[in-house]
């Protein structure tokens, strides 16, 4: 056989090979993974997923603390429960706003060729009305509306959903009240704003609302799970260890429960932002109030408003209660606080994600990676020494991930060393 028919049947059989993989990526923190995930990623697969890309927050998450287990650890729960290939969310853009935090994942989704669908949870499940309320947040009479509801008092949220029911009706102002249809909402804003691919895919969730305490269908809320695993760093019997134990394990798949038995039992988890506050509140005393406009979301005037609430309290919850208004919201502060702790300055997470961060895969996971570092359109990071090959600015975001994952090790309940990330493995399954 000559070199063309050679090169003709390779051709063939990788055109055959993805004509029978439909692949969809799902934007996940899995913090951790819990039975809700896994029925999410059943529907995927249900409506027709072969393979399955969870692009992961890192070691810290959106509500702006640390999370409660290790990146590494929380890739490995996903691979044993139905995800693929999971990549990492880079720092800048796993702590950012909604906006910006569905805008980067989307932007390393658009970078793997081989995924063709955005996998989300979605309270109302009706992916025409809330591609008609992303359409809206494009229009310019809305954004001056806002601007004049903020001026007048009204919260943020209160003024978004007020000003979208003035211009485009109540029916598509409702999807901006429930958490994951607002997620869902800038999934579809990123996708239209990046010219990408993506089919938008909702699925409707079931159980208990997102930051409920109450249980349903069999689900618990993913902040009653969270507040179930830090009670354990408060002393307790051995008792009182099982009986949380017991009620984790109705909720969470098998090998969740026991990479956190595990992991709390040896003093490494669950990591939380109360073991750092000492650290943090030094690390903003030593900030004039000019240092914080180098962070993101800062506005002129801000910037004064916590530089007094942080000299005057003595603990980050006074912080937040002295600095918060109606303007500034809490999830607002929260983030400036912890981008001024760890570093993370303005004009990252308002650029692209500069990788493609591999945590970890499985067989079919491999299939995908094995097509997608021939066509990605950003640098694969498999292992430190790819890193050395990407420009200034993708070492600059890598840097700030490996200084952030040593702080990290100081968040658990036993300190660790530093250097995770320059000697943890890709985790395969």
């Amino acid at each position: 056989m000559n070199i063309s028919n050679q090169y003709a049947k390779l051709l063939s059989e990788s055109v055959r090979r993805w004509t029978s993989i439909k692949a969809a990526a799902i934007i996940s923190e899995y913090n951790p993974f819990h039975n809700g995930h896994k029925y999410h990623i059943e529907q995927t697969r249900a409506k027709g997923a072969t393979h399955i890309v969870a692009v992961m927050s890192g070691n810290y998450v959106q509500r702006c603390e640390p999370a409660h287990i290790d990146k590494r650890l929380r890739a490995k729960m996903a691979l044993v429960s139905g995800v693929d290939l999971v990549v990492e969310l880079p720092l800048p853009w796993a702590t950012a706003s909604a906006e910006r935090f569905a805008k980067g994942a989307v932007q390393i989704i658009n970078a793997i060729p081989a995924v063709e669908l955005l996998s989300f949870g979605s309270e109302s499940g009706d992916v025409e009305r809330l591609s008609k309320a992303a359409d809206v947040l494009f229009d310019e009479e809305v954004e001056q509306e806002i601007l004049r509801k903020l001026e007048s008092g009204v919260s943020y949220p209160a003024a978004r959903e007020k000003s979208v029911e003035k211009i485009a009706g109540a029916e598509v102002a409702s999807v901006f009240r429930t958490p994951n249809d607002i997620l869902g909402i800038e999934y579809i804003k990123a996708i239209k704003s990046t010219g990408s691919r993506l089919k938008p895919m909702p699925i409707e969730r079931r159980g208990a609302k997102h930051d409920g305490e109450s249980l349903e269908d069999g689900f618990m809320s993913a902040s009653e799970i969270r507040r179930l695993i830090l009670s354990t760093l408060n002393p307790m019997s051995v008792l009182d260890y099982r009986n949380i134990q017991q009620r984790l394990a109705e909720f969470l798949p098998k090998i969740s429960i026991e990479i956190l038995n595990a992991h709390i039992l040896s003093g490494d988890a669950p990591c939380s932002l109360s073991q750092l506050e000492t650290a943090v509140l030094y690390a903003l005393r030593r900030l004039s109030p000019e240092d914080y406009l180098n962070f993101p979301d800062v506005s002129e005037g801000l910037h004064n408003r916590i530089y007094s609430a942080v000299n005057s309290s003595v603990s980050l919850e006074e912080i937040y209660t002295k600095a918060k208004t109606k303007r500034y919201t809490l999830s607002r502060i929260r983030r400036i606080i912890l981008s001024a702790f760890l570093g993370i300055e303005k004009d990252l997470a308002l650029n692209e994600p500069p990788y493609i961060r591999v945590l970890g895969f499985n067989e079919r996971g491999r299939e995908i990676l094995r097509e997608v570092r021939k066509t990605a359109g950003k640098p694969i990071i498999m292992r430190y020494g790819d890193i050395k090959k990407c420009d200034d600015f993708a070492k600059r975001v890598f840097n700030l991930e490996a200084a952030s994952s040593d702080i990290y090790a100081l968040a658990k309940p036993t300190k660790a060393v530093a250097g995770s990330e320059y000697t943890d493995n890709i985790v395969l399954v």
